[in-house]
């Protein structure tokens, strides 16, 4: 019996484990965030944005150092049992290049080498050739020899042992993975002559030495860093009296113009004088300084370099996609402040008319599923209306008694209608077969609209071209954070799209919760279709490839509940975004439709399809690169880059407020906004794009409510009072 209990208690323990997996819509975006920062952090990495160090040690004394060093040449060899410095034999001259491999000049010198027959030595940073491992192949295919620079170019007479030797493998990994080789040469950065060794380089010297390297400082400086001119670094780079030497000069770090130009003449210069051009253990006649790598460390070394060059290419793209969406944002609030002036100035002045004033009853269809918490104050707002309505309340299967409580009411024009769930398209049909007026008002059962409300929705139908009205969809529960965050994006985005696309033509979406449509326009179409789960937006671009015009009416205010929490939110969002896709796709054939058809399919579509989709994905980019500006640099220019568009975005904002006549009190929360939510929709959108590329299928997803939004001025009276389970916490 014990072991049957244990069994039990692990079955519900793996149960319950399961269960607390991390779901799959934020387990994705989570792993493209990681995968993400681990690129852009190998980038840091490999541009020396992070882990560089820049600092130079002062001259010091040189009596630690032995006397055959600082008398002796050029190439010191401290290896296990060894203490010497070896020169070149006259007439040999070893050319070394530092800091490269740079895309732009090492090609150049490479070519020039090859012109002239001669071989040289090239001491490359780690942080070069894991970004240009073409280069560095190319110089071991063409005979010349390569060294460690170290991989950040520090001073290591600053770093520690386990610094050192990190410099040195991750610079040797990255000769590895370019060319299939390592090196025993190292030069180390701001090296001089060898009787400049010190007391600070030369333990570092030692340890090198002890690691199995090589040191090569030089004897002669071409100081071509300092653009002297070509004949000035030609006369430094020449040794007097035929002797030989180690040149110092550079393929990399800045314009290298002169270098190539001065190496041109030089070369065929010295070798008329008898001079040959070697590579190192060529010139000391020695076993050469390279050998090939197989196996384990081969393929670690390639993995390394294609890690950087991918990182490089995201990197790439990011920028490319931080350039896309940074134009997106800024012609959008262009257009946006453009367009919607426009239309303000348009419907508000003093002579503007639809056409015929409108007097004539509509009906509003309000589809109800488990609304007992708000339907009362949702029909109570109707029957106040000051415009001859017809009220009739889809129940679609509640099970909380919504159709009871508004047949409990009693209330003059309101009916009933029951029906099994069966999701709120087909509520609506069931409503328009039983209307009895040709102007149909649909609106949400969680919605309360102002007295004026429907009047105003319905005026524009006194133009016959109008087929649909959008309403102006506010946040009514804006006193919490969330819904303030909701409460700005609806007056911001929402309202000022929807003033845009009116004067473009191509309103994409009637809302849900306020908008008004004709019979003659619905039956035609078919009504309201379920393919999708955005069926607002579908039935919208449908009227538009029939023909009609749809337009907004600013003054046809609604009052919505939001979502109050993230999880309601995520459900509502993810449905929106979801179902626009599908929309989307339903009507991709009017891009190539003639007519008023055509035109939406050629203007509206890439309209919602760069702002409603494409925008939204790539605008976390904005915070990306503010985080890796902050963090890499150049920090100040990042900070002041982010605030420039927050400033955008702050006017468009505030001008929203002001055609909307909002208290700007709401926009304190803004750059939160920004920071935060922004993030959230990201990750919705980027859910709902995953959910379409596998096929997935998306049910229709019940919020929670409370009915605490009533129409302002208190002219509905509230259900009920708010107690403390009503809302949970925006966590």
């Amino acid at each position: 019996m014990a072991s049957r209990t244990r069994r039990h208690g692990a079955a519900r323990s793996a149960r319950g484990g399961f269960r607390r997996r991390l779901p799959l819509r934020l387990l994705l975006p989570l792993l493209v965030l990681v995968a993400l920062a681990a690129m852009l952090m190998l980038r840091g990495y490999v541009h020396s944005e992070i882990l560089a160090d820049h600092r130079v040690q002062p001259p010091a004394a040189t009596d630690k150092v032995p006397e055959k060093i600082l008398e002796g040449g050029p190439v010191i060899d401290v290896r296990v049992g060894r203490t010497e410095g070896l020169s070149v034999p006259d007439h040999r001259l070893v050319l070394t290049f530092d800091d490269g491999p740079d895309p732009t000049w090492t090609p150049r010198v490479l070519d020039v080498l090859k012109k002239h027959d001669a071989h040289a030595v090239f001491f490359v940073t780690g942080t070069m050739a894991s970004r240009y491992p073409d280069l560095v192949k190319r110089m071991v295919d063409e005979g010349h020899e390569v060294g460690l620079h170290t991989f950040n170019h520090p001073d290591l007479s600053f770093q520690s042992t386990k610094r050192i030797d990190w410099e040195l493998s991750q610079n040797q990994l990255a000769i590895t993975g370019a060319a299939g080789v390592r090196t025993s040469l190292f030069r180390p950065p701001y090296s001089s002559f060898a009787d400049a060794m010190d007391n600070k380089s030369w333990p570092v010297t030692e340890y090198i030495g002890s690691r199995g390297y090589i040191t090569v400082v030089n004897n002669t400086d071409s100081e071509d860093w300092k653009k002297p001119g070509v004949r000035e670094i030609i006369r430094r780079a020449t040794p007097h009296g035929g002797k030989g030497a180690i040149v110092l000069m550079h393929d990399s770090g800045g314009d290298r113009h002169q270098t190539v130009q001065a190496l041109d003449e030089f070369l065929p210069g010295l070798k008329e004088k008898g001079y040959e051009f070697d590579n190192l253990t060529e010139a000391l006649d020695v076993p050469s300084a390279m050998s090939p790598v197989t196996g384990a460390e081969l393929w670690k070394g390639k993995a390394w370099v294609f890690l950087v060059q991918a990182s490089e290419k995201i990197t790439d793209v990011l920028v490319v996609g931080l350039a896309v969406i940074g134009t997106l944002v800024i012609g959008r609030f262009g257009l946006m402040l453009l367009l919607s002036g426009v239309h303000a100035r348009r419907v508000r002045r003093k002579r503007f008319s639809w056409g015929r004033t409108v007097t004539e009853p509509v009906t509003v269809l309000v589809p109800a599923y488990n609304e007992a918490k708000c339907i009362e104050n949702t029909v109570r707002s109707l029957v106040a209306s000051d415009h001859p309505v017809e009220v009739i309340v889809i129940d679609d299967g509640s099970t909380d008694g919504t159709a009871r409580i508004v047949e409990g009411l009693g209330l003059p024009g309101v009916r009933v209608i029951r029906q099994l769930n069966a999701g709120k398209p087909a509520a609506l049909n069931r409503g328009l077969a039983n209307a009895r007026h040709d102007i149909i008002v649909m609106m949400d059962g969680d919605t309360v609209f102002e007295p004026s409300t429907v009047r105003e929705l319905v005026q524009p139908f006194g133009d016959p071209k109008v087929g649909a009205v959008a309403g102006n969809a506010k946040v009514g529960n804006k006193d919490s954070l969330i819904g303030a965050w909701q409460h700005i994006e609806y007056v911001m985005g929402f309202n000022l799209d929807r003033r845009m696309y009116d004067v473009l033509g191509c309103m994409p979406t009637i809302p849900g919760a306020v908008g008004a449509f004709r019979r003659s326009a619905l039956e035609p179409i078919g009504g309201m279709s379920d393919d999708t789960l955005a069926e607002d937006t579908d039935v919208t671009m449908a009227l538009h490839r029939a023909g009609w015009r749809v337009v907004y009416a600013e003054n046809a205010r609604a009052w919505t509940e939001a979502p109050e929490t993230v999880q309601q939110l995520w459900s509502q969002r993810y449905r929106w975004s979801y179902g626009t896709m599908q929309a989307i796709w339903k009507h991709r054939r009017a891009v190539i439709e003639k007519g008023h058809s055509g035109r939406f399919g050629r203007v509206g579509l890439p309209f919602v399809s760069l702002f409603m989709v494409l925008a939204p994905l790539l605008a976390p980019l904005i915070d990306v690169f503010l985080l890796y500006g902050i963090v890499f640099g150049p920090t100040e220019k990042t900070v002041v880059a982010w605030l420039g568009v927050l400033a955008i975005q702050a006017v468009c904002a505030a001008y929203a407020f002001r055609l909307d006549r909002e208290r700007m009190t709401h926009l304190i929360s803004l750059p939160l906004q920004q920071i935060l939510y922004r993030q959230l929709m990201y990750v919705v959108l980027l859910q709902s794009w995953i959910t379409a590329l596998t096929g997935g299928r998306l049910r229709w997803q019940k919020l929670r409510r409370t009915g605490v939004v009533e129409a302002p001025g208190g002219s509905v009276p509230r259900q009920r009072s708010r107690s403390s389970d009503d809302r949970r916490p925006v966590a």
